[in-house]
């Protein structure tokens, strides 16, 4: 009863903390596409009483059954409007839930999650240690980049690229297939939300303390600010790809899944290139044509059976390995490919079950093993019975 107790309200905690997730996640990508859309969109405006404002730029939109004029400064308007609408816990909300997600799955079921033995053979404290450096160190050696770096864009955005792919190999041996990819996403993702808290919003905090000071405000710190605005733009399609990862182990679980991960970021960064240019007027279509080939070349590489980089483990092998461990079963049965010593039921090396006998076990007990149908789903319990009785006793 504790075990099914446990599980239930992790469900509701994943459920709850996944809800609101994806929430923040639209709500922030959503105002990030409509913005830099907007900034494409703008055109000179057309009065000139409206040019000595000081307004940049002005688009007529049609939403809702009515029409806007959005107009935009240079810098700022000579007096401060009131009220003024921030965009910045859209941001905030995705990382905190993010994060929380990772806590709930990944750290406090590390040995299960984010650990693999076969990968890195490391206490489970160690690699929740190593999780949240990872994080700390890709936004310094980020925000060391666009420091140095400046406005080179195309440098940066070529060091940027050689960042994540580190972080991607590292990932890959460190951590279980599964969590690899997610510790990339996190990573990406905690640039993209410290661009908004230490960079974005002081900035629009420069503009609104200038004006309510009665001084000009600096075009430099707006001039930042818009800068990292537009890395969050081309990072957020391959962040989406990482944070989705988890649903698609034939990708994730392959020898070479960390190449996988960087070229498919890498397309979608272009993907998102091809909508600001056609925000600009300019179709081309040769962006999507060509991302389409790359992500159909990708899936026959990698195809099962494909060659030498096959996928290390069926996927159902894979998920039955971390079921066996996030329920328990360890505790009570030694398995030496799952790294469990539990002496309270057979050992499964020695017993070398059939993937029936594990299904009938496991799904109706017996003796002092409880019943866990009812508590795994017939798709858990089947992934399970793979995984025993295709490692047990090799």
């Amino acid at each position: 009863m504790t075990l099914a107790l446990d599980l239930y309200a992790t469900d509701w905690l994943n459920l709850l903390l996944r809800w609101l997730h994806v929430i923040a996640v639209i709500a922030w990508i959503g105002s990030s596409f409509y913005f830099i859309a907007l900034d494409h969109h703008l055109r000179p405006p057309e009065r000139e009483e409206d040019a000595d404002r000081g307004v940049a730029g002005e688009a007529w939109e049609i939403h809702g059954g009515g029409f806007y004029r959005i107009e935009k400064f240079r810098v700022a308007p000579h007096r401060l409007p009131e009220p003024l609408y921030w965009f910045k816990w859209e941001a905030y909300t995705t990382w905190l839930s993010g994060f929380g997600l990772m806590i709930v799955l990944y750290y406090a079921n590390a040995s299960a999650y984010l650990v693999d033995r076969s990968v890195a053979d490391i206490p489970t404290w160690a690699a929740v240690v190593a999780s949240l450096g990872i994080l700390v160190a890709a936004w310094l050696v980020y925000e060391l980049l666009c420091r140095m770096l400046g406005s080179r864009d195309r440098l940066l955005a070529l060091a940027l690229a050689l960042l994540i792919t580190g972080i991607a190999y590292g990932s890959s041996r460190l951590f279980s297939a599964r969590a690899a990819w997610l510790e990339v996403g996190a990573a990406v993702g905690t640039m993209m939300v410290a661009n908004v808290f230490l960079v974005i919003i002081p900035a629009h905090w420069e503009l609104v303390r200038a004006k309510k000071a009665g001084r000009e405000p600096s075009e430099a710190a707006g001039a930042q600010g818009k800068q990292r605005s537009v890395h969050n733009n081309y990072l957020t399609l391959p962040v989406l790809l990482a944070m989705l990862s988890n649903h698609f182990p034939s990708i994730y679980g392959h020898s070479y899944a960390w190449v996988i991960l960087v070229a498919l970021m890498g397309v979608g960064a272009w993907i998102r290139h091809f909508f600001n240019l056609r925000h600009q007027g300019r179709t081309v279509w040769a962006i999507p044509i060509t991302a389409a080939a790359a992500i159909a070349f990708i899936a026959i590489v990698i195809r099962p059976g494909g060659g030498p980089g096959k996928a290390a483990a069926p996927a159902t092998i894979a998920q039955g390995k971390k079921t066996f461990l996030f329920v328990g079963c360890g505790s009570c049965h030694t398995l030496r490919d799952a790294g469990t010593h539990g002496k309270v039921g057979p050992s499964l090396d020695g017993v070398k079950p059939s993937r029936q006998r594990v299904l009938n076990q496991v799904s109706n007990g017996g003796g002092v093993m409880p019943a866990f149908k009812g508590q795994l789903t017939s798709a858990q319990i089947g992934a399970v019975a793979d995984y025993v009785s295709s490692v047990a006793g090799r």
